[in-house]
């Protein structure tokens, strides 16, 4: 029997949350798929979850066509909108699960209905995920995203190590959110001071990390917090494989910070909007900690909405390295507490 898994949506960190149900399927179903945007392919091959990945590129009768060939017994939809609910339909894939409450609903024979919708705001994504497979008697004891490296990545981390002239020991900053329409109202006052910070108290250099389009942001938070810019120069297994082998991971709630988490880092995430959730969507991993929101924004204030986002600006500091502290992080040597 086999099963595949649509994911076809939002950001690196939605398809990596996803990835734990396709452990789960693995009860009832010998092969699990992953349908994904062309974008976090990389991702779900390194995930160790899939068996194969298809994107939900277009012309999608070329997806539907390719999905029909093979044959599925079940389709699971994490991502639901019309278009993902219509894929496991026009390939006539008998059992598809997804979403409740949607006038796209009638496509799916098991219709679960989020938690969420419900005034849930504390479970965790990953359970609320896991609702679409416990309707096919499936469950999984740890949703801990896996994420394995592949040598090419390995290789380009140790280059990237080198070219920043970091020594073995190292700390990583992601300041920024994915949030590419605010990257030029993104303040970096606080994130420096934060990274200066850190490199202070735990004796380390800090690398700052981020995408292209991140590259102006990490080149002042370094220029100002004593640290040295990564941005632009890793994909997403090089930046895995540097966050594994940090002393420590700092980062905005974003993809990356759920990778750093499963690779088992001490990661903590950093929720600076009141209308961030971060039971909800915490890091999982062994070593983890979140950093919540101090600064008074008012109730319009969300990520996608802010004018200026003053919690990043007046950003809680002493709460990262308290949390730090907490994961046992060690000081250094020059540290007076």
């Amino acid at each position: 029997m086999r099963a595949l898994l649509v994911a076809a949506g939002g950001g690196l960190g939605d398809t990596l949350l996803a990835s734990p149900l396709a452990r789960a399927l693995r009860a009832r179903y010998e092969s699990v798929d992953a349908l994904v945007l062309p974008a976090h392919r990389a991702l779900a091959e390194r995930t160790e979850a899939f068996d194969e990945v298809f994107e939900d590129a277009q012309p999608s009768r070329n997806v539907i066509r390719a999905l029909r060939d093979q044959h599925y017994d079940a389709a699971v939809v994490t991502w639901a909108t019309l278009h993902t609910a219509t894929i496991p339909f026009a390939s006539a894939i008998p059992i598809r699960v997804g979403q409740a409450r949607r006038l796209y609903s009638p496509l799916f024979t098991h219709r679960v209905p989020l938690r969420s919708e419900s005034g849930d705001r504390t479970t965790h994504w990953t359970q609320i995920l896991l609702d679409y497979v416990r309707v096919l008697d499936c469950d999984l004891a740890d949703a801990t995203p896996t994420f394995v490296p592949t040598q090419a990545d390995e290789a380009q981390a140790r280059a990237i190590h080198a070219s920043a002239g970091a020594p073995a020991a190292y700390g990583l900053l992601h300041p920024t959110r994915g949030l590419s329409h605010a990257s030029e109202r993104w303040p970096t006052s606080g994130l420096s001071a934060l990274a200066q910070s850190l490199g202070d108290r735990y004796g380390v250099p800090i690398l700052v990390s981020g995408s292209v389009n991140d590259l102006s942001i990490a080149a002042r938070i370094a220029a100002d917090g004593r640290a040295t810019s990564i941005a632009g120069t890793t994909g997403i297994g090089a930046f895995a494989a540097l966050a594994r082998d940090a002393r420590f991971v700092v980062a905005m709630d974003s993809g990356p910070m759920h990778l750093a988490a499963a690779m088992g880092v001490p990661t903590v995430g950093i929720f600076a909007l009141q209308s961030d959730e971060p039971d909800r969507w915490a890091p999982l991993g062994p070593q983890t900690a979140v950093v919540r929101a101090i600064y008074p924004c008012p109730p319009e204030h969300r990520k996608e909405t802010c004018p200026d986002f003053p919690c990043v600006r007046e950003l809680d500091v002493a709460g990262v390295l308290h949390a730090l502290d907490g994961l046992h992080v060690a000081l250094s040597e020059d540290d007076p507490s």
